[in-house]
């Protein structure tokens, strides 16, 4: 999204500058403004044109004979009419060949920022994933002490209400729970894309875009886990988990 606020001396050059920023920025916002300021070659005051105001004279003649109650144009909007107040010493092709060359200083400027503002974001993301592999590490240990948990739960009712206790239909059942709780998958997962994480990172160039669709999948993948969980364990990981992801999805909108 590039947008330009120019003057009258420099609007031919909004198609020139565009097509230079679409070459060097590849995504985000872009404003661009840019003006003129007249000044006298002697340091005295400022002359103005003589035949722009000649002929700003005769539209307003024109204009009144049509119009008989139409307001004269006043002393402060003739000099502020386009045209009026023009440097006489500087023709239109020259101040805008000192425009884009300004203008090609900026650019380089520009991205040299962008580019030492990137890499103070992927440090940063870099360390939310690390901080996201020590939850994801931190979660697998604990699904087989919740079915432990659970089977040793369901073994006591089962003793309290059936005198003679089926050891198979209790594994039956722990079988059941351990498949609905299972989070190896979304666990694996997980490192994949914050693996995919790193490697964009290490790789450097256009990552936003990348990066913003893996933070997609590591919120979907973190969720379930939390739909999941039977444990406040694990459901504290899946939360601290989308709380990181979040904070890496608000700087990834800061890449290109």
């Amino acid at each position: 999204d590039i947008g330009f606020r120019l003057g009258d001396d420099l609007r031919a050059l909004e198609m020139p500058l565009r097509e230079r920023i679409t070459a060097r920025v590849g995504r985000g916002k872009v404003e661009c403004r840019g003006y003129v300021q007249s000044q006298s070659s002697g340091g005295g005051e400022c002359v103005p044109n003589a035949e722009q105001m000649a002929a700003l004279g005769r539209l307003d003649t024109l204009v009144r004979a049509a119009m008989p109650n139409a307001v004269p144009l006043s002393v402060a909007e003739v000099l502020r009419w386009p045209g009026v107040m023009a440097d006489e010493t500087a023709p239109g092709e020259e101040i805008q060949t000192a425009a884009l060359g300004l203008f090609a200083n900026m650019l380089e400027e520009f991205i040299a920022s962008r580019a030492r503002e990137g890499q103070k974001l992927a440090d940063v993301l870099r360390e939310c994933a690390r901080k996201m592999r020590e939850q994801v590490a931190a979660a697998g240990p604990l699904v087989p002490l919740a079915i432990a948990a659970y089977q040793d739960r369901l073994a006591a009712k089962l003793r309290e209400a059936v005198a003679n206790l089926d050891e198979d239909r209790i594994r039956q059942e722990v079988g059941v729970f351990a498949a609905k709780i299972d989070v190896a998958e979304e666990i694996a997962r997980l490192v994949t894309h914050l693996d995919e994480v790193d490697r964009v990172l290490d790789k450097g160039g256009l990552t936003g875009k990348r990066l913003d669709f893996l933070m997609q999948e590591l919120g979907r993948e973190a969720n379930t886990l939390a739909s999941k969980s039977v444990s406040a364990d694990v459901t504290a990981i899946a939360l601290e988990l989308k709380l990181l992801i979040e904070q890496m999805r608000e700087q990834v909108q800061n890449l290109e």
